[in-house]
């Protein structure tokens, strides 16, 4: 496996991993969010895992000025789960940003707890009323 830093070059392979999860990632792959992500993409800090030629990982990530590192998508293939690709993109981050805390944005706590991490807080959805 080699992890190397997202380019545009890496779009077409990415997005086939994002639809091969289906409608859990739609919002990102379907027809009124893929413009959306490829712009969201292009601002972010994203890392590719692949083995061979494909795709089996990914995390997207923003810096905040020095405030930490927020990690707002991970994902990794199913068939390729179990194999410490989540906890190595995780990894390279934290070597890319070794001065920074580096935060995740979850709704799969029960994998980041696995892993040993620590809660830090919530997240909210803020609507106005």
């Amino acid at each position: 496996m080699k992890i190397k830093k997202y380019s545009k070059a890496d779009e077409t392979l990415l997005f086939d991993l994002l639809i091969d999860e289906g409608d859990d990632w739609i919002e990102y792959h379907g027809p009124a969010g893929r413009s959306k992500y490829v712009k969201a993409l292009e601002s972010s800090i994203t890392y590719i895992a692949y083995h061979e030629n494909l795709v089996c990982g990914y995390a997207r990530c923003r810096e905040d000025d020095g405030f930490g590192v927020y990690v707002y998508d991970l994902l990794v293939r199913k068939t390729h789960r179990g194999r410490q690709i989540g906890k190595s993109l995780m990894e390279r981050v934290c070597q890319d940003f070794p001065e920074q805390p580096v935060y995740v944005m979850s709704d799969v706590d029960t994998y980041y707890e696995k892993l040993g991490y620590r809660r830090e807080g919530s997240i909210f959805e803020v609507k106005a009323k």
